[in-house]
């Protein structure tokens, strides 16, 4: 049941993205586990054949990005494919100024989607509707932010540096050597921050530029977004999209960021069997036990199935 992990290129959906594997591949059952936009790169996780059932599990994992937002400049899609509807001086900011203000976001809260999102309301989608020249009333979405970290600011996202590399806990940060990122089109010399997010599932980082740039007291957008981490999976372990077919893919549970459980001989065949166990001993099985998600390993590590533990 494998896990793939691409770097998803410039100007690609994720449904590009998918179609593609499912070539490369050989199979039409392919699904990932957390939208990128076209004008972001980075890791996209692909769950092939059997593995598309952790999908529901995989997509509520934290995700790490590089995030350059630029001020003074505002779009209609809250990103760099414009255009510009709105431009205006950007005040002097000290980079403590512009951390105290990042700090505001950090925890759970409620963020409004862009309206250039897939989002439904009544059936219809929010991009089709801002394209027709019209806007749905998106409601705010509760969602967490874990960290935010102000890596530099620059005159113009221009300026801002491309290279990067991971350091021991995971964060990247600008570097001499390291992997060199691929922005979109400028839309103009901009001041702009770079920015590293840790983010739970659902956060929109174009709605997190919009929004800092109003408590910056000026419209924003997102001039260039890279995901570095999905759950378990950083860029380290991710491979270029053509070379997708000869790339090693993970096996299931490693793929889950869950606590796990080792299951006994006699609970492994009474999970596959459907019975209820009573004890919360388990292996090669996702379960709620106590209403918190478990990965639960069997001894041969080959069945995956959806059951509900009691303690």
């Amino acid at each position: 049941m494998p896990v793939y992990v691409t770097d998803k290129p410039l100007h690609l959906t994720s449904h590009d993205v998918v179609a593609r594997a499912r070539r490369l591949l050989g199979t039409r059952r392919v699904g990932h586990t957390g939208t990128l936009d076209p004008l972001a790169t980075g890791v996209l996780v692909l769950c092939v054949d059997d593995s598309t059932k952790l999908v529901q599990f995989m997509e509520r994992d934290s995700k790490d990005y590089l995030a350059y937002i630029s001020l003074g400049a505002g779009t209609p899609t809250l990103d760099a494919e414009g255009p510009l509807d709105r431009e205006e001086a950007v005040p002097p900011l000290t980079p403590e100024m512009v951390q105290r203000t990042l700090d505001q976001f950090l925890g759970p809260q409620q963020q409004v989607p862009p309206q250039y999102s897939a989002i439904q309301v009544n059936g219809q989608r929010a991009y089709a509707a801002a394209r027709a020249g019209g806007q749905l009333d998106l409601p705010a979405r509760d969602i967490h932010i874990h960290e935010l970290r102000l890596l530099g600011q620059y005159p113009k996202v221009q300026d801002a540096p491309r290279t990067f590399a991971p350091d021991e806990a995971g964060r990247w940060t600008p570097a001499e050597r390291g992997q060199t990122f691929t922005l979109p089109p400028a839309l103009g010399e901009h001041p702009t921050l770079l920015v590293w997010a840790r983010v739970g599932s659902g956060t929109y980082l174009r709605s997190l530029a919009r929004d800092v740039g109003a408590q910056l007291g000026v419209p924003a957008h997102l001039s260039g977004l890279i995901r570095t981490r999905a759950g378990r999976f950083g860029l380290e372990q991710a491979s270029p999209l053509d070379q997708l077919a000869e790339a090693t893919p993970q096996d299931d549970l490693s793929a889950l960021q869950l606590p796990r459980l080792e299951a006994t001989p006699e609970l492994a065949v009474q999970l596959r069997q459907g019975k209820r166990p009573v004890w919360p001993e388990a292996g090669r099985f996702v379960v709620t036990l106590q209403g918190q998600l478990v990965a639960v390993a069997d001894g041969d590590g080959q069945h995956l199935r959806v059951v509900r533990a009691w303690a």
